[in-house]
């Protein structure tokens, strides 16, 4: 619905910037659309209040939405397209998940049976912690994002991961219409996404663990090749998805009950918020508990909390900075 450019964003001398260097943004512009134009407005705006409320170094940074009027072709006054609507993001130096899953793909193919189909464990976990605390942190502002996959996930050359477009996000209750029309991409879809029915934090969970599903096997348990959306849609609804060991032999059994749990059609037997997700997943394959996923639960139950204060800005400022201290630590780039 957009086109996204590299932009830099200079500070007027003399205004509340005073001083402030210049910084390189992104700056997604909405297309026109004909009749869908007012719809789609809907999504940018929506996109700009949830990033407005959410500031979590694993979300895309928000800076405004503005509008500008294009200059006719000639030259010579206003464009007949009118307003253009155009939100001004943090701008993410790196690739998106999908790019590193496919070279991952790619990589395993030239190395022949027995390597690894998709990224390794601890690379792709790595990935996976930020996502979810990005999640934690959106949910618990009464947020779902409704659209979690590989290509919004983007990561940064020294491995930071942040979770991006925020369009169709559900920050108000659904109009019928919506409802009825179910946005999303179908393979990352849940089945009460797809059925159009209320949706809570759970339903992007489900989508999270078809992100992790594909990161490590390189394929996606509801296949979308040779199939129309209306298939891949009713798979997520009808269909049991494939045990992860037929694709990766190497995986333990216990990672077999976890993709069980998270992938289940029932939102009441998945895992209820993104902490209890992770804390399984960490707990059940032995992964020592970290300083930066306990900085992420600080965060989320923070945003949860309410009102501000000096102090709380205080403890959110630390929080931050510990999660990406931690993970730059970590060294994980995205190759």
């Amino acid at each position: 619905m957009g086109v996204v450019w590299r932009a830099w964003a200079f500070y007027a001398p003399d205004g509340p910037h005073a001083g402030r260097a210049p910084e390189l943004v992104a700056l997604k512009q909405l297309k026109h659309q004909g009749s869908l134009h007012t719809q789609f407005q809907t999504f940018f705006l929506r996109e700009a209040d949830a990033l407005r409320r959410l500031s979590h170094p694993n979300v895309v940074g928000f800076h405004e939405i503005f509008e500008w009027i294009p200059a006719a072709e000639s030259g010579a006054g206003p464009s007949s397209v009118g307003a253009t609507m155009t939100l001004v993001l943090e701008f993410v130096d790196g690739n998106t998940l999908e790019d590193v899953i496919s070279r991952h793909v790619a990589r395993a193919q030239l190395a022949g049976p027995g390597s690894l189909p998709g990224v390794p464990f601890r690379r792709a976990w790595h990935y996976f912690e930020q996502l979810l605390g990005a999640l934690s942190a959106t949910h618990a502002l009464d947020i779902v994002h409704r659209d979690v996959k590989p290509s919004n996930v983007l990561i940064r050359n020294d491995g930071i991961v942040k979770l991006t477009d925020y369009g169709i996000a559900r920050v108000t209750a659904p109009t019928p219409e919506e409802a009825k029309n179910a946005p999303g991409t179908g393979a990352y879809m849940s089945p009460e996404q797809v059925l159009g029915q209320p949706l809570d934090g759970r339903s992007d969970l489900y989508s999270a663990a078809i992100v992790l599903y594909e990161t490590l096997t390189g394929k996606l348990p509801f296949p979308t090749t040779d199939r129309t959306e209306y298939d891949v849609r009713r798979a997520q609804v009808e269909a049991p998805p494939p045990p992860i060991r037929r694709y990766l032999p190497q995986a333990p059994p216990v990672l077999e009950a976890l993709f069980n749990r998270g992938l289940s059609k029932d939102p009441a037997m998945r895992f209820r918020t993104a902490n209890e997700m992770a804390e399984a997943f960490r707990s059940a394959l032995g992964i020592p508990a970290s300083d930066m996923w306990a900085a992420q639960q600080k965060l989320s139950e923070m945003a949860r909390s309410g009102a501000a204060s000096p102090q709380k800005t205080a403890q959110m400022e630390a929080a931050r900075a510990a999660i990406v201290k931690g993970y730059r630590t970590q060294i994980m780039p995205q190759r």
